[in-house]
This record gives C-alpha cells, sequence and structure tokens, in this order.
C-alpha cells in the first residue's frame, strides 16, 4: 500500500494494511496539489475570489497557481513521476496508491490516452475507487483502466 501523507489517505490506508497484514509506505508524489491560499475553500467560493483564473483554469489547465500553493504543470509533473515508477516494473503483484481525486484526474487521462484538460468531465467522488491494470506487451507497459467507481459511498460513523 502507497499513501499520501496526508491525514485523511494515511488513516485509510493504516486501516487497510493492518486488516490485510501488510505495511503502509508514505509518499508525497501522490500527494493532492498545494492549494496554497485556497485550501479547504469550496470551488464555489474559488470561483468568487479568482473568477477569471478559475475560467482559464476550465479550459487550460496550466492556468492554475493558487496564491502560495502549488502551479499545476509542477503537480502534473510530480504525480506522472510517481505513475511512471509504478508503470515501468510490472510485476503481476497487486498495489493499492490511496491518493485524491486531483491524482486521479492526472492519472486517469493518462491511463485512457486522453487530454489532461477533458479530466474534469470524469466523476471523482470521496472514496472513488479505479483499478488499472499494466502490462508489458512487447517490451512497452501498457495500462488499462479495468474498473471506476463512481459511486458516491455512504459516510461512515467514524468520528476519530
Amino acid at each position: 500500500i502507497i499513501s499520501s501523507p496526508l491525514k485523511r489517505c494515511c488513516k485509510f490506508a493504516d486501516r487497510t494494511a493492518l486488516a490485510v497484514n501488510c505495511l503502509t509506505t508514505i509518499d508525497s508524489q501522490w500527494q493532492e496539489i498545494d492549494y496554497g491560499d485556497w485550501d479547504g475553500m469550496l470551488v464555489s467560493e474559488w470561483r468568487k475570489v479568482a473568477a477569471e483564473q478559475f475560467k482559464a483554469f476550465r479550459k487550460d489547465l496550466s492556468a492554475l497557481a493558487p496564491p502560495n500553493g502549488e502551479d499545476y504543470l509542477s503537480f502534473k509533473t510530480r504525480v506522472l513521476g510517481a505513475w511512471r515508477k509504478i508503470a515501468a516494473k510490472p510485476d503481476g503483484s497487486h498495489l493499492l496508491i490511496v491518493t485524491h481525486g486531483g491524482v486521479l484526474r492526472v492519472i486517469l487521462p493518462t491511463v485512457l490516452g486522453m487530454p489532461l484538460n477533458r479530466s474534469f468531465p470524469l466523476h471523482i467522488p470521496f472514496a472513488c475507487f479505479s483499478r488499472v491494470h499494466l502490462e508489458v506487451t512487447e517490451g512497452k507497459t501498457e495500462a488499462s483502466l479495468i474498473f471506476h467507481n463512481a459511486c458516491e459511498y455512504a459516510k461512515v460513523n467514524d468520528q476519530e
């Protein structure tokens, strides 16, 4: 199990690791984009605070650079670097990566061979589960999206 260092991912990863008797590795490359001053705001608030920038971002992902945050191109480079490390050496084993919606908006279009700016129509709710199969064919690693659960899970009564 590999997890983003953010608490909401670590808690799930640690509980899962305990249940299946394996270790969790924390890797900051799988962390959500750093929204800087916008962190914790709802998208509706972003639209008010930075309406023009948000509109430009929906058309061109490279337009996002929240004040005191991470620009989208750096985020994409970080996430794709983490993805390439895993995709470079598929060994047939199962790997659980506990990460975030923004990260999935980079990985899934990459797997599907679509432009990243087309990731917004993908429904990626909280606790979404996506399964990707990696296979080496003629010396090249190919990725296939096997499953994408866009159904929202019921809230867990977990007050930890």
